[in-house]
């Protein structure tokens, strides 16, 4: 099974990165691609909240995830859209970070809103405050893809191993990891984390990322990762904006499994006594 990875610069105009996003869809079908994957924040990235409120509008109204539907009926091709920001009358007044499977007919399969919000204060200066306008999600899933029974999550959601978990008890054999993922913490934990959550899942693992210096003023990892089963990385894209291509065979699943059956030889954790001083 041939999959693609979008690594992308988004920007602070929609339209600009919506753009971008078809003519990866289009170059990504006709290189045989069955599925393509974004970063996440594929529609839209500003940090100035002011700026960017205009430009943030309904699931029925995002021209981006409309656009997106409508290339992947017209190709046939499946996309996993990373994330769009949203608005969301159940959100309390707050955005939803949200991915999306949407099929060959351009059907939404799946949303997925990211569950952990990245609020922290990075040793270089940098401060984000995720929650500060966007709401979490309140659930996992996981959706049959060509590429296999696919898991989403988002970002931050990496460092949260126990999801992870949950994606792979309940069938996951492609866990997906859209990123916007900070430089310094980037160069820090993003390859050891990707490939511990591939090697603890059994699975393959796809991380679309965005690189680069954004409109807005922020810079983001890039490195875009396919890693297999059993943790090798059969494709890093570097800091380079673009599309590759990588093939994906569940027999590596499989193997992986059978050399090492952690998923067989789990068991619920028992409640840990704390002894001390």
């Amino acid at each position: 099974m041939r999959v693609a990875l979008l690594q992308m610069t988004s920007g602070i105009d929609p339209a600009a990165n919506q753009r971008t996003l078809v003519a990866a869809m289009e170059a990504a079908a006709a290189g045989g691609a069955a599925m393509l994957f974004t970063p996440e924040m594929t529609g839209l990235i500003d940090r100035d909240r002011t700026r960017a409120g205009p430009r943030i509008t309904d699931e029925a109204r995002d021209p981006v995830l409309a656009a997106a539907r409508a290339t992947a009926a017209r190709l046939g091709l499946w996309l996993h859209l990373g994330s769009l920001a949203l608005r969301d009358p159940d959100a309390a007044g707050l955005c939803v970070n949200r991915g999306f499977v949407i099929d060959g007919t351009g059907a939404i399969r799946a949303r997925y809103d990211k569950l952990h919000l990245f609020d922290v204060e990075l040793p270089n200066g940098e401060s984000w405050r995720e929650s500060a306008a966007y709401a979490p999600g309140e659930a996992a899933l996981v959706v049959d893809t060509p590429a296999g029974a696919l898991g989403p999550t988002i970002c931050y959601d990496l460092r949260f191993p126990d999801l992870y978990r949950a994606l792979s008890d309940a069938g996951a054999t492609v866990l997906a990891v859209p990123a916007a993922f900070t430089v310094p913490t980037g160069a820090a934990h993003w390859h050891v984390l990707l490939r511990a959550r591939a090697i603890e899942a059994g699975a393959f693992v796809i991380a679309a990322a965005q690189t680069g210096r954004h409109d807005d003023g922020r810079e983001t990892y890039g490195h875009s990762l396919v890693v297999d089963p059993w943790g090798e990385i059969l494709l890093d894209m570097g800091a380079t904006p673009g599309l590759a291509f990588v093939e994906i065979d569940p027999a590596r699943v499989t193997a992986a499994r059978q050399r090492i059956p952690v998923l067989a030889h789990r068991r619920a954790i028992p409640t840990v006594r704390r002894i001390g001083p």
